[in-house]
């Protein structure tokens, strides 16, 4: 496929659209145009012109469209890495939400509307390099500052999903008082429940939990700007396989939050992040180190529903009883 052609198609549709969203006004028979045979004088009635108002073309593409060009700007989607499933020609949610991943990636209005700014850059565009190279084969990499994360498999980039992480400011349930960040770090995920888990901040979809109580976790609500309470929200469109790839000990990368995430060693470098959660903000450099800094993961309250103990009966077996009973 060629880029160019995106914009074309969805350039042409627009103007058909156009065309057929004239409305045209009422019209009334002009009967005074008949010739009067009973007098000597014809009076003839002008109508007043009449007026075609003509909506303008809509820019781009939105929710709710479908065709060939909402399949192209899928196709094109997919293939730089952003998680549609397939090219089916609607304009959905996980359409909206891949739209808004790439508009977060490069630095436009995240709006999720392919507008003419989306469509040009998208002609252009190229899958972003990885924030924290030599991570590991299978890992995610989180980027506050932009809300998104990179899901690597096979040392390749595999997806890249919209999310919302910590809003940044104080709240209080039952007394007790945090703030909602997601702080940076190197993590590994050390839990998961398999289904809806309701604790008393809400709901979470298939939770996966990397740091303390904090988890990326599929939720119904996923802004395009951070409004968890620290956790990492996912669109329920990629809930289902961002679990299934999580496996225990996967790591997770969280770059551009409170603190200095400290990489594994001998898996990456240190990096230096911003000290802030705002949208926009630049995406920290590598920062080049032969020891990295040991970070002591800031954690949140223990988590309510924790997941069973491991047994821990004897591996041997009791010796055989002589008596019968």
């Amino acid at each position: 496929m060629r880029r160019a052609s995106i914009a074309a198609v969805v350039m042409a549709a627009s103007l058909v659209a156009a065309g057929c969203g004239a409305s045209s006004s009422q019209r009334a028979d002009d009967a005074s145009g008949h010739k009067r045979t009973t007098t000597t004088t014809t009076t003839t009635t002008t109508l007043p012109p009449t007026t075609t108002t003509t909506r303008p073309p809509v820019a781009g593409l939105r929710p709710g469209a479908s065709g060939p060009a909402v399949a192209m700007l899928q196709q094109r989607l997919i293939a730089l890495h952003y998680d549609i499933a397939s090219a089916d020609g609607n304009y959905g949610d996980a359409t909206r939400q891949a739209v808004i991943a790439f508009q977060k990636v490069n630095g436009l209005d995240r709006d999720g509307v392919a507008g003419p700014q989306t469509l040009a850059k998208l002609q252009t565009a190229s899958t972003p390099p990885p924030l924290v190279p030599g991570g590991g084969s299978t890992r995610v990499e989180v980027d506050v500052a932009r809300q998104v994360l990179f899901f690597y498999e096979g040392g390749s980039l595999y997806k890249i999903v919209a999310v919302s992480t910590g809003f940044g400011g104080h709240f209080c349930d039952n007394g007790d008082c945090s703030t909602a960040v997601t702080p940076a770090g190197s993590f590994r995920v050390d839990g998961k429940v398999d289904g809806w888990q309701t604790g008393r901040l809400g709901r979470m979809y298939k939770p996966s939990y990397f740091n303390g109580n904090i988890a990326i976790h599929g939720a119904e609500s996923v802004p395009s700007y951070p409004a968890s309470h620290g956790c990492v929200r996912v669109p329920m469109s990629s809930a289902d396989w961002i679990y299934a790839a999580l496996s225990y000990g996967t790591p997770v990368y969280v770059i551009n939050g409170p603190n200095v995430p400290a990489p594994f060693a001998g898996e990456a470098p240190s990096l230096t992040p911003d000290k802030d959660q705002r949208p926009g903000d630049v995406t920290p450099g590598v920062v080049p180190t032969t020891t990295p800094p040991q970070v002591t993961p800031t954690t949140r309250p223990p988590a309510t529903t924790t997941r069973p103990p491991v047994s821990t009966a004897p591996t041997t077996k009791p010796p055989p009883t002589t008596t019968k009973p």
